[in-house]
Order: structure tokens, then sequence, then C-alpha cells
């Protein structure tokens, strides 16, 4: 099997809910279909952004059917899986009968653990189905050079997206996975995962890291690939302008309540035109100024574009 590699700018959508809570199929796949109409490099189901932790396991197995079928194949679709051991196999396994290209794996459930174990973690999960493995380093999941690089020569195994934002552990552990596969000559990729990765990209590119998660494109997708043809082309006056008007700005807000990197994307898609609904508890939903808030900061930034 062909791992589909990964370019360009990573879509990471919401899973809407109706007013009563259910998975809001419909909407789902018209997000989805507009999303990846804009042209992202590949499209991240049920992670994240898309409130994986909420899911049980036939809505999840639901999102990412409705989500293969939105992209026709115009992009790899990948699906997170992760928490229990025995449900993250079990998540595995769904997202492959559905129809996803890859797997994100998110942290295990609740315990700490060494470094080590997450290797074991890792290959529990990976043996499950033949899908390419991204290995999220985030959180509980916290992988060191050396286990970074055992994790990487793992056959299914082809990235690692790193949401903790040590740049000190990430310039240790690129190197280290480097070497460990030298002599195979496996591909394999490094993500910059952190919430509204935009802020953080031009530190990560500069230790070699292109693939970024942007959350922004859920909801901005003009302004999310504006920022990554500004990076692609070297051209800092107009990286500035966006991250003052637009992303630093999201950002502040962002830190305004923990949840709200998935609240106030929701909240975007809303002001946008499509269908989001509420986050599912324990998160909280953006308040009424707050979402006054995120309108201008989305005006702002398309005025960047337009200037």
């Amino acid at each position: 099997m062909e791992t589909p590699m990964l370019e360009g700018v990573l879509f990471f959508p919401v899973t809407p809910f109706t007013d009563i809570g259910e998975v809001d199929l419909a909407a789902l796949h018209q997000h989805v279909s507009a999303g990846v109409d804009a042209g992202p490099g590949g499209v991240f189901v049920a992670c994240g952004t898309g409130e994986f932790h909420a899911l049980d396991v036939e809505e999840f197995t639901a999102v990412v059917r409705t989500a293969v079928d939105a992209v026709a194949g115009r992009a790899p679709v990948y699906a997170g899986a992760g928490g229990a051991l025995g449900l993250a196999r079990h998540f595995a396994r769904a997202a492959a009968e559905a129809g996803a290209d890859g797997l994100l794996l998110m942290p295990p459930y609740l315990v700490e653990s060494p470094a080590e174990g997450l290797v074991a973690y890792t290959h529990a999960v990976a043996e499950e189905t033949s899908l390419p493995v991204i290995v999220y380093n985030r959180a509980n999941a916290r992988f060191d050079e050396q286990t970074a690089a055992e994790v990487a020569q793992l056959p299914t195994v082809t990235g690692l997206k790193d949401g903790t934002g040590d740049l000190d552990l990430v310039a240790r552990i690129i190197p280290a996975v480097r070497e460990a596969l030298r002599e195979s000559g496996k591909d394999f990729q490094f993500f910059n995962g952190m919430p509204t990765a935009e802020a953080s990209q031009l530190a990560y590119r500069a230790l070699g890291v292109e693939l970024y998660s942007s959350a922004a494109f859920a909801f901005a997708p003009d302004i999310s690939l504006a920022f990554h043809r500004a990076v692609e082309e070297s051209d800092h006056e107009r990286i500035d302008a966006l991250q003052r008007a637009f992303f630093h700005p999201l950002v502040r807000l962002r830190k305004r309540a923990p949840g709200y990197a998935v609240a106030l994307v929701k909240a975007g898609v809303t002001l946008e035109g499509s269908k989001a609904g509420p986050v599912r508890p324990p998160l909280t939903s953006l308040g009424a100024g707050e979402i006054e808030e995120l309108a201008a900061i989305i005006a702002e930034g398309r005025a960047v574009l337009t200037s």
C-alpha cells in the first residue's frame, strides 16, 4: 500500500451537532465538501477540532464515512484514534472500514506513562490495520528523541505531529528520526500541531517542519491559504500583517478559556454561514460578545488580503 505523503495546508473539520446534541451528518458533508473545494493537502476528520474525545464508536464511524464520501478522493483523509487502548484499536479498525487513508494517533486516556510505554501503545494500535499512522506528540503522550526514533521505525508509522511547543525537544527528535531511518530510506513527515499553528510556524519551519494543522482553514480558508503562500514565498511583510491582524488576536481569544481552540472554530464556521452547532460537554461555547470579537478578527484578516 502506497503511503499518501501530505503537502500544503491541512484541513481539520469540525463535527457539527444539532441543537439536541446529535451528529449532523448532512452539515458535516457540506462543511467537508466546501473545505476540500478550497484545496487543502489533506483532511483530518474526527480529530481534536472534530471533538474525537466526545464521539462514540458508532458516531465516529459515521463521521469518517461521511467525510470520505464528501472528499471523494480529492485529498487524503486521516481519522483520529486514541484513548483507552481497547477503544483505540476499535477506532483504528472502524476508520479503515469507513475508508480512511490514514490515522492520527491521539494520546492514551488519562494515564501518564514513560515514553517507552508509548512505543508499545503505538505498536498495539498500528498493528490493527495497514493504514499509515501519524503519531501525535502532546499532552500525556510525550516522546523523547530515542523513543521517537524507535516508533518511527514501526512499519506503518509515517509521521510525527508535535503539539508540545517544546522546540528544543523537536530540534533533537528530527535528526534522531532521520538518522534512524537513513538506511531504510523510509519516507517520514513532521508536523506542527500547535493550536493556531500559524502563530508558531516560522519557528517550526526553521527546524525543517513544513507541514502544519490549520484550524483557521475550517472557517477562513482564504486567510489560511494566503498565509501559507506568504510563508512559501518568504513574504514577511504579508506574514507579519496577517499575524498582527488575524492570527495573534485569534490566539488571544483562544486562550480566554480551556477548550476554546475547538469552540472558536465552530463559532467561525457558523459565522461563515454553515451549520456547526454547539460543542459537547465538557467544552463550552463562546459567548455572544466573543463571537462578535471573532467576527471582527475575521474581517481584519480579510482586510489584509485586499490591502
